[in-house]
């Protein structure tokens, strides 16, 4: 690969932040060293690493006199210092930041350096992608944002940025930070979400541009050590730091006039941040909750009326129920967040008005945000009427088979008496499993019946299948049919069995589980073996490419 020498000052400084990542660090790097626009300076900022990252960053320098290698004198335990450290050698007008488990696509210092050239702003921004360690798919963070060209005159113009609170997938311009003094936040976890903050409320003018500008490498399931910060969510530490950061960011926006968005900052931290706290609480202890609620909700209390009215009405739900220190309840009703799922439970005022759970609320705030009337529970059509599955047993059978009790709640009451007529459906592929099965009164409003499922008998496509599906269950009554998801076992040990392809190709491997680390639906996997994994299996690996292996081999090289 050719290397530019330049002894004047280059177009963009590109920060490398790293720390004990000796084995990711030479990617990271690679990717900037690719990039089309040739005339960067690379800061690989060390935050006093422990492992081979020391002696791998020197290599990585000697390859290519563009690098330059800083060591912090000690660990700062999170990203400002080392992006800090970087700000007071780096030589270019323009700055970038990239995380060494990370990359940048190869147009991504030409997209937002073009962006800069074509119009005076303070900082261009681009669409980030995310792509899954484990399964490799692929998604854009906050699509809807940086789907088209644009520049904006300040934050104003579109408040829901917002939401894209990261500092990597930008170009800033020098001058811009050093007009404020703009830095990182040392000492604080969640630093991004305050400098973005004040980013985007100092910048008379920012660049939107829908080209791919960042990769983000994200490992939802890496054990607690190599967990990021936001996948600590189980730490109520985490939590103290989250909320510590929002009261910084009002602060800011109270000082320095823009007390006009707090509204859309409350709404983006109710919609994203808590609403990540929200999907976990179904595993959290009783001790835990209690705790939690502690936290949150005296800064729950400061947030605008507006903003938790732009909410669907299940997110607000959790949040009251948060509020009135109802947890057990809480708890309950995040396990059907986002798919439309009855409570176990209403109640229904003189006014005919309905509230989730067994009680009509007290207060009025809480009438207001746990009012389930404007839902239709009663009323809606038989298609789209919610109720509530879950597994309350779930035994293992031979093979693939699971025996599962399976209790619905009915709490709008739309099943006539006695017993129900009910299904299991399955659909990998373009086939469907369906296997029948009773539900039968438990007392008004609850049913309950037990059904063996043996996925292994599901048809596949001749070609075999690589998925994941969710059961569903059917209901039927006075000719019409009602699909709602099957909530599982918040806690079950994964069973594997190898099953036979009954389209004649080569055998799959069936994993019945519950949804990740999601406390909602059961969740089934298949995965071929033998010569249908061979057509199957991704032929791409994002490790495997030509320019990373050569310099790999380059560093191992320097290293000998």
């Amino acid at each position: 690969m050719p290397v530019m020498t330049t002894t004047g000052t280059p177009d963009v400084t590109v920060t490398v932040i790293v720390h004990n990542d000796a084995e990711r660090l030479p990617r990271a790097v690679e990717s900037v060293r690719r990039q089309t626009h040739r005339d960067l300076e690379i800061v690989i900022s060390d935050d006093h690493s422990t492992d081979d990252t020391p002696q791998v960053a020197q290599a990585l320098a000697a390859l290519d006199p563009r690098i330059r290698y800083l060591r912090l004198p000690e660990n700062s335990g999170g990203c400002s210092a080392p992006r800090n450290r970087a700000l007071e050698i780096a030589r270019a007008p323009y700055l970038m930041f990239l995380d060494s488990d990370d990359e940048l696509p190869a147009e991504s210092v030409a997209s937002l350096l073009a962006a800069h050239r074509e119009r005076d702003i303070d900082f261009a921004m681009g669409a980030v992608r995310r792509i899954r360690v484990d399964t490799g798919r692929r998604s854009t963070w906050m699509p809807h944002l940086v789907r088209e060209r644009r520049t904006l005159d300040g934050i104003e113009a579109d408040p829901r940025l917002f939401f894209e609170h990261l500092a990597t997938g930008k170009m800033y311009a020098r001058a811009f930070l050093d007009r404020y003094d703009l830095r990182f936040p040392e000492g604080i976890h969640y630093e991004d979400q305050l400098f973005s903050a004040q980013a985007y409320c100092l910048a008379k003018r920012f660049t939107v541009v829908p080209e791919p500008v960042y990769l983000w490498y994200v490992a939802p399931y890496a054990g607690s050590a190599a967990a990021s910060i936001s996948n600590q969510r189980h730490l109520l530490t985490n939590v103290r730091d989250r909320i510590h950061v929002q009261r910084l960011i009002d602060a800011f926006l109270a000082e320095s006039g823009h007390e006009a968005l707090r509204e859309d900052k409350d709404h983006k931290f109710l919609k994203h941040d808590f609403r990540m706290y929200a999907g976990d609480l179904p595993y959290r202890d009783e001790e835990w909750l209690d705790t939690f609620a502690d936290l949150v909700n005296p800064y729950l209390a400061t947030l605008s009326p507006g903003a938790y009215a732009r909410l669907p009405r299940a997110e607000r739900v959790v949040l009251q129920l948060i509020r009135d220190r109802r947890l057990p309840e809480a708890r309950l009703a995040a396990r059907g967040l986002g798919h439309a799922v009855a409570p176990r439970q209403v109640a229904t005022d003189a006014d005919g008005r309905t509230y989730w759970g067994e009680h009509v609320p007290r207060s009025a705030d809480a009438r207001r945000e746990l009012d389930l009337t404007d839902l239709d529970l009663d009323t809606r059509p038989f298609f789209g009427a919610r109720f509530r599955h879950e597994i309350t047993e779930l035994g293992r059978g031979p093979g693939a088979c699971v025996d599962l009790t399976v209790r619905t709640y009915d709490p709008a009451l739309r099943l006539p008496v006695g017993p129900q007529r009910a299904s299991l459906l399955v659909s990998p592929g373009r086939h469907r499993l369906t296997v029948p099965f009773r539900l039968s009164p438990v007392r008004p409003g609850v049913f309950e019946g037990r059904v063996r499922l043996d996925p292994a008998t599901a048809r596949l496509p001749v070609s075999g299948f690589a998925g994941v599906r969710h059961p569903l269950v059917v209901l039927t009554c006075r000719g019409q049919g009602n699909r709602g998801i099957l909530l599982a076992p918040l806690a079950f040990p994964p069973s594997t069995a190898r099953v036979p392809h009954h389209g004649g190709a080569s055998p799959h491997l069936l994993t019945v589980e519950p949804e990740g680390h999601t406390p909602g639906r059961l969740q089934l996997r298949w995965e071929p073996v033998g010569l249908t994994a061979a057509v199957l299996r991704p032929v791409v690996r994002l490790l495997d490419r030509p320019r990373v292996r050569r310099t790999a081999r380059l560093v191992a090289s320097a290293l000998r």
